[in-house]
């Protein structure tokens, strides 16, 4: 159901949520409203709205309720809540000063594996990737597909790679990969179908901890390049 604004959709989201995504092709835009209005909502949520979570292009609202009557009420009051924030809210709105967060990557040829192809597919060097890839000025964009896992964008255009025709089934965790002008980091072993050009020996989610994740949505993100003995150092600190 279109609401505030031509390119704003908002509609049911299982039993006891509500989705509000943006149709816009302007991704940064779009991903740093989506993060304004995720904020302002947390500041003013009323007591039974008890997850707020900011897509790229999207901001997804959980509610509880205990009778069919108080979930349609419910849901039509986040309908509104939605609304009226993005309606209130742009992409220059204030957002909290974002964390500046170091990721040591280690690029060696057996926590690389694709970074030679990666080189050939975009006619750069392998130390060139490696060069473009620290470089770049990365955010995260959203937490998805498991875990703790970070989407971050700003990734150089020159990495810009469709991903793998054929997914492994084995994604180790900690791996860099870079696909669809993004690049991600695999918190734990999963399958997966982006090209890797890397891995961190930082533990990136862990459910003991508080918060259990290391990177937010809206954080900055500076990789490091470490070598193969400070990549076994580091994974063996707890």
């Amino acid at each position: 159901m279109p609401a505030a604004s031509d390119d704003l959709c908002i509609q049911p989201f299982g039993d006891s949520g509500v989705i509000a995504g943006l149709d816009t092709v302007d991704q940064a835009r779009a991903n740093r409203r989506c993060l304004a209005v995720a904020e302002a909502l947390r500041r003013q949520a009323p007591a039974w709205l008890i997850d707020i979570v900011p897509g790229i292009a999207s901001v997804a609202v959980r509610f509880v309720a205990t009778t069919v009557n108080e979930a349609a009420t419910r849901r039509e009051a986040c309908r509104a809540l939605l609304a009226e924030a993005f309606d209130r809210l742009d992409a220059g709105a204030a957002l909290p000063s974002p964390r500046e967060v170091e990721i040591p990557v280690c690029h060696a040829p057996d926590l690389a594996p694709d970074l030679d192809e990666v080189a050939r597919a975009t006619g750069l060097s392998p130390d060139a990737v490696i060069a473009a890839h620290l470089a770049s000025p990365h955010r995260v964009l959203m937490l998805g597909f498991s875990p703790g896992t970070p989407y971050l964008g700003g990734l150089d255009p020159r990495l810009a790679l469709p991903r793998r025709a054929s997914p492994r089934t084995r994604v180790e965790a900690g791996s860099v990969g870079i696909a669809n002008g993004q690049c991600v980091i695999y918190p734990r072993a999963t399958p997966g179908g982006w090209h890797l050009i890397g891995r961190t020996p930082l533990r990136l989610f862990d459910a003991g901890r508080a918060p259990p994740a290391v990177l937010q949505a809206g954080d900055r993100v500076r990789f490091v390049a470490i070598g193969a003995d400070r990549f076994r150092q580091l994974a063996c600190d707890p």
